[in-house]
């Protein structure tokens, strides 16, 4: 269902909606930066151009087009100066949420863990062993 709110560019209410996170003049605008940016980076020579080259000649902001690349619009691949931040440290990746030294450490992390937790149990197992000695009467 739809949900009205102030648009995060430009304040205006709409009906947010899973396709749209702007107003429809602010998705228009947008959707003309894009166009702007992809013609950029069509040419042979601006594929290899910086974030900072495309802000300046598009207008488009830096995270326009992070979530153009996201969202797949602004493919990687063909264009190796792009990528978006990891969402846990913010460095520059060109592929799902965390970037591979994140991946390793919270991978460690999480071992670390279950090794703790394999020590704290085999611990508690050696707490409740009971040893019955022989009853002399």
């Amino acid at each position: 269902m739809n949900e009205i709110v102030d648009c995060p560019r430009c304040g205006a209410l709409y009906a947010k909606n899973a396709f749209r996170d702007v107003c429809p003049a602010c998705s228009r605008s947008e959707e003309e930066l894009y166009q702007a940016a992809y013609t950029f980076l069509r040419k042979r020579e601006n594929r290899a151009a910086t974030m900072e080259r495309i802000v300046e000649v598009t207008g488009a902001t830096e995270e326009m087009i992070y979530k153009w690349v996201k969202k797949g619009r602004l493919q990687a691949a063909q264009f190796p100066n792009l990528g978006y931040p990891c969402d846990r440290c913010g460095a520059i990746i060109q592929r799902g949420k965390l970037c591979s030294k994140c991946v390793d450490e919270i991978e460690s992390d999480l071992k670390q863990h279950d090794r703790e937790q394999q020590f704290a149990s085999e611990r508690q197992d050696d707490h409740q062993k009971t040893y019955l000695g022989k009853r002399f009467n």
